[in-house]
């Protein structure tokens, strides 16, 4: 640089002016070439670091065409505690629109129209997920205009992304942010309980009834007419029923009744047409169910049983009605005894008496064939 001043005063800075610009021009390639004050735009995608040198800052945020103030900050700890922060993903692989800085303006009506602009930005990398909630009824309810359906982040978040399993509870709570009243009646359930008191591992949740992505109608016949499968997940599964001493029998005994023969019949043959015949929520509750050791329940006692029993059967009147009907027991000589050694006796009586008669048909058959035998002889 001392050499272009000297050639500059030299020169009356005329001619050594153009070295000068000619040398600054080469100091500044020379700085692009290192990176130095290029703008963000030209610097390919932006890293994460880059982005929470504006977005850690807990007062950052904008004003929406709503007047709704929409914060822009990202706890930097909580993101990187995260499944996406752990697995390093780029804040512009969700931000795809977002390249460098200064950012492209954003026209957003309120809270929910942020949400609902930038969920679908999921697919990307969870293609399969986001296929299934596409038939779900949180899908169907927000294309018939119900702003308010849950979509990704209203379950994932969008930048605390953790398991959402883990613990357990988290999911009917997340469940809760829209369904409060059944998440109420669900934690005073035996299920709920077992789940928010004890931790039980072998308890449903939301989930396991409904679905994770793609999430029936509960409302339809076809659902209330499989719902008895729904049950039977658990309940005969032996692994689990044997922790508590439950029969897994609860769905042979349902189907060999009356009641559950007509819903399977209907289940299988006939699937949108309704049946006035009880499916299993119809005695013991859907969110609500207790234990049946709980007084309050509705199958605990001959007199709650009763009252269950006369949503369908007004005319009954009195608890022989009720006593008269085994559950989901299977006959024993400890239960219901009568019932079992008559089952026994007709189990002996009947196959002897078959056993006879065939005896008598083929001793008839022998007799006749060798007379007709004499009679050629």
């Amino acid at each position: 640089m001392i050499w272009l001043r000297k050639s500059f005063r030299r020169n009356n800075g005329v001619c050594s002016a153009r070295w000068l610009v000619l040398g600054l021009a080469l100091v500044l390639a020379a700085g692009a070439a290192l990176g130095w004050a290029i703008p963000a735009q030209a610097q390919g995608p932006t890293d994460n670091e880059a982005c929470l040198r504006c977005h850690s800052n807990p007062n950052l945020s904008m004003t929406l065409r709503s007047g709704e103030p929409l914060s822009l900050f990202v706890d930097p700890k909580v993101y990187h505690d995260t499944i996406h922060g752990t697995l390093n993903v780029q804040c512009v692989q969700c931000h795809t629109d977002i390249q460098g800085y200064p950012h492209p303006s954003a026209n957003y009506l309120d809270r929910r129209d942020v949400t609902l602009q930038n969920y679908k930005t999921c697919e990307s990398c969870h293609p399969d997920n986001y296929r299934k909630t596409l038939d779900s009824m949180h899908q169907v309810a927000l294309a018939g205009g119900n702003r308010n359906a849950a979509v990704c982040t209203d379950c994932h978040t969008a930048h605390a992304v953790t398991d959402p399993a883990t613990p357990r509870t988290r999911i009917p709570q997340t469940c809760a942010q829209c369904h409060s009243t059944i998440s109420d009646a669900y934690v005073k359930s035996v299920h709920g309980k077992a789940l928010f008191d004890d931790a039980n591992p072998d308890v449903p949740t939301c989930i396991d009834c409904h679905g994770v992505h793609e999430i029936d109608n509960p409302t339809t016949t076809a659902f209330r007419l499989k719902s008895p499968e729904i049950c039977a997940r658990c309940h005969t599964d032996k692994a689990i029923m044997a922790k508590y001493a439950i029969s897994t029998k609860v769905l042979d005994t349902y189907i060999a009744d009356f009641h559950g023969t007509t819903v399977e019949l209907f289940a299988k043959q006939h699937p949108d047409q309704a049946t006035n015949k009880p499916v299993c929520y119809d005695c013991h509750g859907v969110h609500d169910i207790k234990s049946t050791k709980d007084p309050t329940s509705t199958v605990s006692t001959q007199e709650n049983l009763l009252k269950t029993c006369r949503k369908c059967h007004p005319d009954a009147t009195t608890e022989s009605f009720t006593a008269a009907w085994m559950s989901h027991y299977e006959a024993s000589p400890d239960k219901y005894p009568l019932v079992y050694y008559v089952n026994l006796f007709y189990w002996i009586l009947i196959p002897l008496t078959i056993g006879a008669l065939l005896i008598f048909i083929a001793s008839d058959v022998l007799r006749r064939v060798r007379r007709r035998l004499a009679k050629q002889s």
